[in-house]
């Protein structure tokens, strides 16, 4: 139940800063949070790093590093949210500015993006219960999908972060 309860906040929050019309929190005078997109694909990049090292910690019976790295996995999408909600809150949206196949190739890679994001979330809160709770049989179960989506996640973050760089 919190998992679907916390999902619904986030998604909330995301729809609320992605409306041009939407709030926009004001900064101290001089105070922008504009240095926080690099520091989005760098939790992303960890994210991605901490994910693999897990399945091959796991894949070698290695729980203790396993857990380790779900755990630095974890707190690294969590500071991510964190800095994404403080940066969408605060400041205006860059747009993509390239065309022809790059244009769609960003377009791609945003969009599956961010649905797989919104769609994965639940279920990696699911297999983290499930993990965090010594319910191994269900959180093996999970993982073996989650795991795939959520790398696709923390891998495609920083790659529609660097296309969209040049128009920061």
């Amino acid at each position: 139940m919190t998992a679907w309860v916390l999902t619904a906040v986030v998604l909330g929050l995301v729809g609320l800063m992605q409306n041009p019309r939407g709030p926009k929190l004001p900064l101290p005078e001089g105070f922008s949070f504009s240095f926080l997109p690099p520091v989005h694909a760098a939790l992303n990049s960890i994210v991605a790093i901490a994910l693999v090292v897990a399945v091959m910690a796991i894949n070698n019976k290695n729980v203790k590093l396993h857990t380790r790295s779900i755990s630095v996995a974890m707190i690294s999408s969590v500071l991510f949210l964190l800095c994404y909600v403080a940066y969408h809150f605060t400041t205006d949206a860059v747009r993509y500015g390239g065309e022809g196949v790059m244009r769609g190739v960003y377009f791609f890679f945003l969009i599956s993006h961010i649905v797989l994001a919104a769609v994965s979330l639940p279920f990696i809160l699911f297999t983290w219960i499930n993990g965090f709770t010594n319910q191994f049989a269900k959180h093996k179960k999970l993982a073996r999908w989650v795991f795939p989506m959520w790398l696709y996640v923390a891998v495609t973050g920083p790659i529609c972060y660097f296309l969209l760089k040049p128009y920061y």
